[in-house]
This record gives C-alpha cells, sequence and structure tokens, in this order.
C-alpha cells in the first residue's frame, strides 16, 4: 500500500472515531462502562468473523503469535476503553476527544523507551504542535477538569501501549485475525466484570443498541482493522497523531449536536492539531541507512 494511501486511511478511521464519541457519550445514560466495553468487543468481533475466516484460510501461518499479540491488545483495550467510557459520564464529548488525543504524545515516548526507535525530528515537530494544539483545545487551563477528565486523561496512557503493540503486530500481516481476538478478547473479560459490578438490563441494552451497533461494527471493526493494516506501512508514533485528528471531527460534532461552544483559544488549538497532521502527511521521513 503507498504511504499516502494509508495516511488517508488514518484520518477516515479519525473521522468515524471522532463520530463515535458522540454515540459512546450517549450510551453512557442507558449502560455501564464494562457493560458497553464488553458488547462492544462482541458486536465488533461478530462482525469480523467471515471476513477472519477467509484470512485465516489464505494464510498458512502458525496462529500463535497472533493470540499473543491479539490476547495482549484486548487486554490493553479493555483497560483503556473502561476509563474512557467511565470518564464520558461526567467529561464532555470535546474534553474526551482532545485528552484521548494525548497518547499522541505519549506514544514515541514509549516507542522510544520499548523499542528504542528514534521517531525523527518531522514526528517530534508534529508531536509537539499536537500537545500544545490538545491544550488550546482544552481552553489553556487544567484547573476545570473534572474527575471523569482524568479517568479520560489516563486512558490516554493506555492507547498509546495499545498502538505500540498493534504497531508490532503488523510484522504478522494478519490485521484481521489480530483485531479479531483483540476483540473476543474484550469481550471474554469485559462481560463477566459487568456481570459482577455493574446492572445489566435488557430494556438498558436496548435503548443503547444504536450506538452499541455504530461503535462495534463501524468505529470498532471496520476502523481497527483499518488501524491494524496501516501501521504495517507506517510508523505507529505517526499514525497516531494522523488518527489523532479525530479530536477536530469530536469537537465539530459537539458544536453541531451538543451546543458545546469553542473560544478563540480553542479553536487556535485545533488549527495546530490540523497542522500537525498536515505536517505529518506532506513531509517524507528520512529512510534508515541501509
Amino acid at each position: 500500500m503507498p504511504r499516502q494511501a494509508a495516511n488517508l486511511l488514518a484520518l477516515f478511521a479519525a473521522f468515524l472515531w471522532g463520530l463515535s464519541f458522540y454515540f459512546q457519550k450517549e450510551a453512557m445514560a442507558h449502560v455501564g462502562p464494562l457493560l458497553f466495553t464488553g458488547l462492544r468487543g462482541l458486536i465488533a468481533a461478530v462482525a469480523l468473523l467471515p471476513f477472519v475466516l477467509r484470512e485465516y484460510r489464505n494464510s498458512s501461518d502458525s496462529i500463535g503469535p497472533v493470540l499473543r499479540y491479539g490476547l495482549a491488545g484486548g487486554a490493553i483495550f479493555l483497560v483503556a476503553g473502561g476509563l474512557q467510557q467511565a470518564g464520558m459520564i461526567t467529561a464532555t464529548l470535546t474534553n474526551t476527544a482532545f485528552l484521548t488525543a494525548l497518547y499522541v504524545v505519549v506514544t514515541p515516548f514509549l516507542l522510544w523507551l520499548l523499542r528504542g526507535e528514534q521517531p525523527g525530528i518531522v514526528v517530534w515537530t508534529s508531536a509537539a504542535i499536537a500537545f500544545v494544539g490538545i491544550w488550546l483545545l482544552g481552553g489553556g487551563t487544567l484547573g476545570t477538569f473534572s474527575a471523569g477528565d482524568m479517568l479520560i486523561a489516563s486512558s490516554s496512557l493506555f492507547w498509546s501501549l495499545f498502538m505500540v503493540v498493534t504497531s508490532a503486530s503488523g510484522k504478522l500481516a494478519k490485521p484481521l485475525q489480530y483485531t479479531f481476538v483483540q476483540f473476543v478478547t474484550v469481550a471474554v473479560l469485559a462481560l463477566p466484570l459487568a456481570a459482577v459490578f455493574e446492572t445489566v438490563n435488557a430494556d438498558a441494552i436496548k435503548a443503547a443498541a444504536p450506538s452499541l451497533l455504530f461503535v462495534g461494527a463501524i468505529a470498532s471493526a471496520l476502523t481497527y482493522a483499518l488501524m491494524a493494516n496501516v501501521v504495517r506501512y507506517i510508523e505507529a508514533s505517526r499514525a497516531a497523531i494522523l488518527l489523532s485528528a479525530e479530536v477536530l471531527f469530536a469537537a465539530a460534532l459537539a458544536y453541531l449536536l451538543l451546543d458545546e461552544r469553542l473560544g478563540v483559544l480553542n479553536w487556535l488549538g485545533a488549527a495546530l492539531m490540523f497542522a500537525a497532521v498536515l505536517l505529518v502527511q506532506l513531509v517524507k521521513p528520512k529512510k534508515k541507512a541501509s
């Protein structure tokens, strides 16, 4: 896949993720964070199954490595997604979006610490611009953040770790199998926990069904399969910056549907986020010396 095509697919996934924030927040009025995350994983796994079977039949390698990466990715996703959903109960949609996007800044550090990968000056510059943009998008202050905001900020560390694991899974060249195992793991772990710690009610699940279907089938099965493909062709730190464009789409949706208004500093932050996305697309990274 050409690098530019991978960039565009990452931005398309970011658009769907930005849209999914609205449905994720709406669902919190009906079901708990663990139940939502578990059902999201179940729906995503079912949606992926026909495509996974075809990919599996066309591959001859052992399933073992896919299971290891998928189990790790699913466990991390559960923590990240659970924290994010719990935070959404009190956090605004706009705050949810830009605080989640903090993983853009964390990802290069994790790649450096865990794998010794130097992101390069372009990615570091873009990450710095994105960080300033995220801060300004929040109004240039941390003093008004709620407990929900703090939970979402904490989730960004786990989303970053999830990006690293997903990037590493790219060498397997089995993106659909990895994504399927990941979401099965999420469902298997989250649903029993929800039965113990939350109220599971059929009427509540029915009320949340439209949101669950969109987030499970579109914003999970489709987008995470896209991401697992994309990171085979672009670096995880670069992909993280492109995917952070979700914050712009979510902020626009919050403005249109939830009457959340942005001030001058917020708009400046949005402009910087967009500049970081453009920079990481338009400037080609230096090739490694052979």
